[in-house]
């Protein structure tokens, strides 16, 4: 599987975890079933967006490097950038939508993270080996391992 059917199912399959995730963090954290649930589904929006937006710029720069295997140093820069990208983006949402303060959103986001980057690389892994790697990562005739 390849081009935009990969990100869309790839997308599909990561955010319908991550929202029961995020969603159930939040009601843990006792926050309302509301806003856990719309928190969720926005940052999940949010995700949606930026992971094909994310994944294309990495794949658009993986066609152009000379070596294309995805090494496990290739993979968690991969996942470090999308995770970078994302506290970024997310903190000041959500520390308005839960009405907290951004220090608060932070510490938040901080957490998520570290559960996202090592699921982001498990899921990642996982998800290449049964679909397949895109032709961004495939190793050119002629190269060399």
């Amino acid at each position: 599987m390849q081009g935009v059917k990969r990100k869309l199912v790839y997308v599909t399959f990561y955010e319908l975890i991550a929202v029961a995730v995020v969603t159930l963090t939040l009601l843990v954290l006792g926050h309302p079933v509301i806003s856990a649930g719309v928190a969720s589904i926005i940052t999940s929006i949010v995700a949606v967006s930026w992971n094909l937006t994310w994944n294309t710029a990495f794949e658009r720069w993986e066609r152009q490097q000379q070596q294309r295997l995805r090494t496990i140093k290739r993979r968690v820069a991969h996942a470090l950038g999308f995770e970078l990208g994302l506290l970024v983006i997310l903190v000041p949402a959500m520390a308005w939508w839960l009405g907290i303060s951004l220090y608060h959103a932070l510490v938040l986001d901080l957490g998520l993270l570290v559960f996202f980057v090592c699921y982001t690389f498990v899921f990642t892994l996982g998800f290449d080996k049964l679909f397949g790697l895109p032709l961004s990562a495939h190793v050119l005739a002629g190269e060399q391992m």
